[in-house]
């Protein structure tokens, strides 16, 4: 271990989403949110974008969330064999509809409450340090009824009252937090993302870029509230990263490249540094964009920035001005990407490449100088059992070697990453396709795309091998 380029206590774990793994979608009090309205199927990409032309499930659809992987009922289960893994942090998310089955409740649900008291005990039982998103793609519906969602200014008050209920509650038990999950799907994913529901005829750019300062706003006075409650937590945002990169040395490429991942570094922006980017005001200028704020505004996300950069890295991008090469897209991922002449994908068309993981922690890290967390990573793949039911998926562990040993390459270059949480280590729903077919675990779960199965845990190959890798802290990765 004296080898090792990971630091000493790095948060070793993996991470998950209440709304893909726990089930249980009313019970115990809790209310409706965006993903219970998200089927399998055609119809999902749909609601995804704000297609939706009803708030309630329909009896003909199957919705993957209404049971998930019952993480609800087997927390016990799954995480004693996380671990067995040796984890030293497992990233989560609360259901804001457990503790407001409304979002506007008068009062919290205590059961909602206890279910997340419980989950943090069994972690800390066995020492593993909870990483919690307060707010992971789910969006109460009823606010969405009442409120039209995050279009609302009234949500900013709700989402506050909500944060500060939960960091009172687990202030001795939760040390570190995030705000909103990918928080720039706002823009692509607006009704997931932000229960935002399009009319027609409306200003998308000027609706989502409202919605987007209500949520910066709504970050702020978490951090503020998180700073105040337990002085000695931390408390980041969360991007979904991926560096774009220019197809050609064509300044036109090299510019539209730029402006694709400012985009994203738009939010963060915002929220590590405390104010609006010069380029984002041109933008809105330039698209007849007008902000709507209060007059504390400015102040308040100046005052309030976050600790640490968490943020996801699935792929890379790669963005070409020339419409004969724009053409040629990759099929997966929500960010439109050209085709990487020198790079695979994955069996739903996500670009894989490894050391575009130590130029995104470099690029975040040159930009923002904090603290970077990677909270999600992995291999989306079809995973056949053998007949004595073991599953050998060498190709997840060819995947996570590469990316660990670019990971231990950003950390030589100087980045100061605090802790790596692969995504799904246990098989959950996907959020993208809803299928359980797309699989990412260490740990496999009886359950198939129609929610057929047992829902019995199994370890796969890749259990022993990251259990290796967080024992020996990185060294070992053969």
């Amino acid at each position: 271990m004296a080898n090792t380029k990971f630091p000493k206590g790095f948060l070793w774990g993996g991470a998950t989403a209440a709304n893909q793994i726990e089930g249980a979608y009313l019970e115990d009090g809790k209310g409706l949110t965006t993903v219970d309205l998200m089927p399998i199927g055609k119809n999902r990409f749909n609601v995804l974008l704000g297609n939706i032309d009803s708030l309630t499930p329909k009896e003909n659809e199957f919705y993957p969330s209404h049971e998930a992987i019952d993480f609800y009922h087997r927390y016990k289960e799954d995480i004693a064999l996380f671990a067995e893994m040796g984890f030293k942090s497992f990233r989560m998310s609360i259901a804001w509809t457990r503790i407001f089955p409304n979002g506007d409740d008068e009062s919290p649900n205590e059961k909602g409450l206890q279910f997340y008291d419980d989950v943090f005990d069994e972690l800390r039982k066995y020492n593993i340090e909870p990483v919690v998103t307060t707010c992971h793609f789910d969006v109460p519906v009823a606010v969405i009824e009442k409120y039209n969602g995050w279009k609302n200014r009234k949500m900013v008050d709700l989402y506050e009252r909500y944060t500060r209920t939960i960091f009172n509650r687990y202030k001795d038990k939760v040390k570190y937090w995030m705000t909103f999950n990918e928080i720039n799907m706002l823009l692509h994913l607006p009704f997931v993302g932000a229960g935002i529901v399009l009319e027609e005829g409306e200003n998308k750019l000027q609706t989502l870029y409202q919605a987007a300062h209500h949520q910066l706003v709504a970050s702020a006075l978490a951090v503020k509230a998180c700073h105040e409650i337990i002085p000695d937590a931390q408390i980041g945002c969360m991007l979904a990263a991926g560096s774009t990169y220019p197809y050609t040395s064509n300044p036109d490429d090299v510019w539209e490249a730029m402006t694709r991942d400012r985009e994203s570094f738009f939010f963060i922006d915002v929220q590590s540094r405390g104010e609006y980017p010069g380029y984002a005001k041109r933008f809105f200028k330039d698209n007849n964009i007008h902000i709507e704020m209060e007059d504390w505004d400015e102040d308040i996300l100046r005052e309030h920035t976050v600790d640490y950069i968490g943020f996801s890295y699935y792929a890379s991008r790669c963005i070409s001005t020339d419409p004969d090469i724009l053409g040629d897209q990759t099929e997966g991922n929500v960010f439109a990407s050209v085709k990487n002449p020198y790079l695979t994908t994955s069996e739903w068309g996500w670009t894989i490449d490894p050391k575009g993981l130590r130029i995104t922690a470099n690029q975040l890290y040159d930009r923002y100088q904090k603290p970077l967390f990677i909270v999600e990573n992995g291999l989306g793949a079809v995973d056949i059992p053998e007949a004595d039911g073991s599953v050998n998926d060498d190709y997840r562990i060819d995947y996570l070697r590469a990316h660990f040993e670019e990971m231990a390459e950003a950390i030589e270059d100087g980045v100061e990453i605090i802790g790596y949480t692969s995504w799904g280590p246990i098989d959950l729903v996907s959020a993208s396709t809803g299928e359980m077919k797309k699989r990412y675990g260490y740990i496999y779960v009886d359950k198939d795309n129609d929610g057929n199965g047992t829902l019995q845990r199994s370890k796969k190959k890749s259990f022993d091998w990251y259990k290796k890798v967080i024992a020996s802290n990185g060294v070992d990765l053969a």
